[in-house]
């Protein structure tokens, strides 16, 4: 950052403060004391508990890293470069995402991206005419440590929703997209079509399921039809939180009370999704 731009930054911050803090004396000289300022405002209802959730998560963008927030290579759906119609449609359907890394031979090469609207022309009688090289879009690359708020810029930019990650040997590390960019800001995107409205805990499998990070004890309890203990959390997000003795990254994993916890949904101040599965099987209370 140059001088100018941090002088522009300063400037920015310290009309905000001077409309928000009327009586503020000095301007903040630390990220740090800015957020204390942000939390008083709060204190005396100037705005919200969400908008100040927000405006914490814009002040951390900057702090972290592709690395922190990207989806894991072993953990991405993918779909093949010489892959038929009939063969990526099941992938579509079940993954139900809207963008998807593709792969030559080699399961480290990612060779370019597919976005699934991209498929509909060719559903029904105009299956035989899919090709992949009409379909397939360039991959955008970007390295494991390029900072969030950067990244964020480079989408607006390109108007990319999607970039492969790449360790530093050039090798594909895993994905991020604008999408986990601005779950760091705004909190967990939730698809409408997901959970029912209400709804903490939703069925995918006969033995996986979704939940919300802060389901309550009280609510799995009845979901599950089990008695895990809540002296100690009042969430199933503390309860993974307390076996794991550390606020986890996306794709950590732990066994707990009876249960496999996946975290699926996290940023660097709470866990927001997890995907749950018993570890012996039983019916459950629906």
């Amino acid at each position: 950052m140059n001088d100018q731009d941090r002088s522009s930054r300063g400037s920015f911050a310290g009309r905000f403060l001077e409309r928000l803090l009327p009586n503020l004396a000095n301007e903040p000289d630390s990220k740090e004391k800015l957020i204390e300022l942000l939390r008083q405002a709060r204190r005396k209802a100037l705005f919200d508990g969400d908008a100040l959730s927000m405006m914490e998560g814009v002040l951390q963008v900057s702090d972290l890293q592709v690395r922190d927030i990207m989806i894991p290579r072993a953990q991405m759906v993918v779909v093949g470069r010489d892959d038929t119609l009939a063969e990526i449609l099941p992938v579509v359907v079940e993954s139900a995402h809207s963008r998807y890394p593709i792969i030559g031979e080699d399961r480290a090469e990612v060779v370019g991206t597919l976005l699934a609207k991209d498929l509909l022309p060719y559903c029904g009688h105009s299956e035989r005419r899919f090709r992949m090289r009409d379909v397939i879009r360039s991959a955008v690359f970007v390295p494991e440590s390029k900072r969030l708020d950067v990244l964020l810029r480079d989408f607006r930019a390109s108007r990319n929703h999607i970039a492969i990650v790449v360790d530093e040997y050039g090798a594909s590390a895993g994905l991020v997209t604008i999408e986990d960019v601005l779950e760091q800001i705004v909190g967990e995107i939730e698809d409408e079509h997901d959970f029912d409205e209400g709804a903490f805990i939703m069925r995918r499998d006969d033995n996986l399921y979704t939940a919300k990070a802060h389901t309550s004890i009280e609510e799995f309890n009845v979901y599950f039809n089990v008695e895990l203990p809540d002296a100690q959390y009042d969430t199933i997000g503390g309860l993974v939180l307390k076996a794991l003795g550390h606020m986890p990254k996306r794709g950590e994993s732990v066994e707990a009370e009876g249960f496999h916890f996946e975290v699926i949904g996290a940023d660097s101040r709470k866990i927001r999704l997890l995907n749950v599965q018993r570890l012996q099987p039983e019916n459950t209370v629906d």
